[in-house]
């Protein structure tokens, strides 16, 4: 075998010293990228909470921008249309957005400024406002207005934001409460907890520099305090506010009937863990027990707020709320299972609403969500 000749040996060592240089710099390189980085979510994360958005707006938005609730006769809420808007900004979708705040601009906007609730077969059949879908069609016209670089839809928002103040709020004690619509707007005031979202009412208020949104925030957390004031942490779907600022929970205005934890109060650990004031996300976290107790063995779709179950099947919805209420706890590991779990509950059983809440929790509970605190 030929001996290496003089100098070869030397080159080689350098060549391995060379070698060895060049990892340890790119291990530095990866070590720092990845402290840089490190709020950052986990890789497929945003793309899940873009996917679900995706997923409805594929599922429920019409060629024309109408949502329609093909599991529910194939009608069209306020509600949804702001969903809609809201996903869109989530899945990045500036043609969807602007397809489907034209048709509910054009189909459902009332002279007062806000929205009909109702639309079936052609036209509204109610021009009541229902104030969650005000509310959410305003916050994500600002969303859009930033992401898709669209000056108009701020413009349109804040429109919207200020019928809000003038028709569906009732003074507290010299301080504005959002009711439940502008047929609500007088002591005792009707109102539904999970319409209270305050990460829009931060988001309206930085906007227009209106001090009633911080109002809003303010009493809308002193009624969400006391509504979920138990021992299972349960918010009511409805619930009353006397003029001395006393909120009690009721069945649905105008039927009357027990309050339950339902359909509507679902949303209430949703909204309240997506806040960015540290002072909501307790309430949220109130009811993380519960749903650790209660809904791992044969969950109903409502309860008493005592946590007695009143029958029906549960779905998507009850499975974000206790996704919520474990993100709010501190419980980010249950929180991604009751996720996964409500996403392979909208796959074997797709519905309107439970396709809505899976999208609208995912974008608030993942980390970097787009409408995440």
């Amino acid at each position: 075998m030929r001996r290496p000749r003089h100098g070869e040996l030397t080159i080689r060592w350098r060549d391995v010293l060379l070698a060895a240089a060049l990892l340890v710099l790119a291990a530095a390189v990866v070590a720092f990228a990845v402290l840089v980085h490190s709020d950052r979510p986990a890789p497929g994360q945003e793309a899940t909470a873009s996917a679900a958005a995706s997923a409805f707006v594929d599922g429920y938005v019409e060629a024309d921008g109408r949502v329609s609730r093909t599991d529910q006769g194939g009608d069209t809420v306020s509600e949804g249309q702001a969903y809609a808007m809201l996903l869109a900004v989530v899945a990045h979708e500036p043609g969807t957005f602007a397809n489907v705040w034209k048709w509910t601009r054009d189909n459902l906007r009332q002279p007062n400024g806000l929205l009909a609730w109702h639309w079936e077969d052609g036209e509204v059949v109610s021009t009541e406002s229902a104030a969650d879908a005000d509310l959410d069609a305003a916050w994500a016209l600002l969303l859009a207005a930033e992401r898709f670089g669209r000056g108009e839809y701020r413009r349109e928002g804040l429109e919207l934001a200020n019928a809000i103040l003038e028709h569906e709020t009732v003074s507290l004690d010299g301080r504005s409460l959002l009711v439940a619509g502008g047929w609500a707007n007088h002591f005792p005031a009707v109102v539904d907890p999970s319409y209270y979202v305050p990460a829009a009412f931060g988001a309206l208020g930085r906007a227009s520099g209106d001090p009633r949104w911080q109002q809003l925030g303010e009493t809308s957390r002193e009624v969400v305090a006391q509504l979920t004031e138990r021992t299972t942490g349960l918010a009511p779907d409805w619930a009353v506010v006397e003029s001395d600022g006393t909120a009690k929970p009721t069945g649905p205005p105008g039927e009357g009937g027990a309050p339950v934890f339902g359909y509507d109060a679902v949303r209430v650990p949703l909204w309240q863990a997506a806040s960015c004031n540290g002072r909501d996300t307790p309430f949220a976290a109130r009811a993380a027990g519960f749903f650790e107790r209660k809904i791992d063995g044969a969950p109903a779709a409502t309860y008493s707020l005592e946590g007695e179950p009143r029958g029906g099947s549960p779905g998507a919805p009850l499975l974000v709320a206790a996704a919520a209420a474990s993100a709010a706890a501190g419980e980010g590991t249950a929180s991604d299972e009751w996720l996964a779990r409500a996403e392979a509950d909208v796959e074997a059983e797709p519905t309107y609403y439970g396709a809505a809440l899976l999208a609208l929790g995912r974008a608030t509970l993942e980390p970097k969500g787009a409408l995440s605190c």
